[in-house]
């Protein structure tokens, strides 16, 4: 299997489909690249090459003890970046990925990158203070971390319920797919998922996005009880200068799945720029 050593010396597992104008997929939390079947599968088919990694602690990569805030992290995505000597990049953030996104563009800027999109992200920054009003109460995440240290395996195969938007009257995700979810989420470290809860919780994002220069496609669904529209994608697009906001009508987080081909659609579209 491919992968590359970061600055710490952190090996990260990749890989690298297709040929054409390069995307880079980041995943969310607390899944690993294997999330973007139906993404990496189909771009690459239409004339793209798609590089998808694991996050450090996630799927095949190594599980450090550290380096589980935003500025290592995006380091990882700058080490995937030159180790394949990649320009004309767009990146993708789906989740947590997001916060990749800003924090990559804000610290290496965009010389190679020709432009971003945020997919039901984090930013510009989810948690509650005295000034960030608009956030998600700390409690929430606290019960978060309480749920993943009680019962790990218990409160990801519940979390992923909400991150698909399942329900009693929903049967367009099948039990399958959750399952195939709860996989994914299992292969992560505990330590790398407890520690993220927190990173993609309380990193502020805001700086990073009114820096970006590259055009920037923000797609959320109106439905996502994960990371509300309210408290993310509708203030990104306020803040980030060269912002299109699409909003997907009664779509969950998981917009890779659920509203895979529109999501596709809205890629291909946004790479070609047409």
């Amino acid at each position: 299997m491919p992968y590359v050593q970061a600055l710490d010396g952190t090996l990260l597992h990749y890989n690298d489909w297709g040929t054409g104008a390069p995307i880079v997929l980041i995943h969310g939390w607390p899944l690993d690249a294997d999330m973007w079947e139906y993404q990496s599968v189909h771009l690459a088919s239409q004339g793209f090459r798609v590089i998808t990694y694991d996050r450090r602690g996630f799927g095949r990569s190594a599980q450090p003890w550290d380096g589980y805030d935003y500025d290592t992290m995006c380091g990882d995505l700058a080490a995937v970046i030159g180790h394949l000597n990649l320009s004309g990049v767009t990146l993708v953030g789906l989740s947590m990925g997001g916060g990749e996104v800003a924090r990559y563009l804000a610290r290496y800027g965009s010389e190679r990158i020709a432009r971003a999109a945020l997919v039901s992200a984090v930013t510009p920054y989810l948690l509650k203070t005295d000034g960030n009003n608009e956030g998600v109460d700390r409690s929430v995440f606290d019960k978060m971390v309480e749920g993943l240290k009680a019962d790990r395996p218990g409160f990801l195969a519940s979390f992923g319920k909400m991150f698909f938007g399942a329900g009693l009257l929903n049967f367009s995700v099948s039990s399958e797919i959750l399952q195939w979810a709860s996989m994914l989420a299992l292969r992560g470290s505990p330590r790398a998922t407890l520690a993220c809860v927190r990173a993609f919780s309380e990193t502020d994002f805001r700086a990073d996005l009114r820096g970006v220069r590259v055009p920037l496609l923000v797609v959320h669904g109106d439905a996502d009880h994960t990371v509300p529209l309210a408290a993310s994608a509708e203030r990104i697009a306020a803040l980030a200068p060269h912002a299109e906001l699409k909003v997907y009508g009664g779509a969950p987080h998981a917009l890779m799945y659920t509203e895979r081909d529109r999501l596709n659609a809205d890629l291909i579209s946004f790479v070609r720029g047409s």
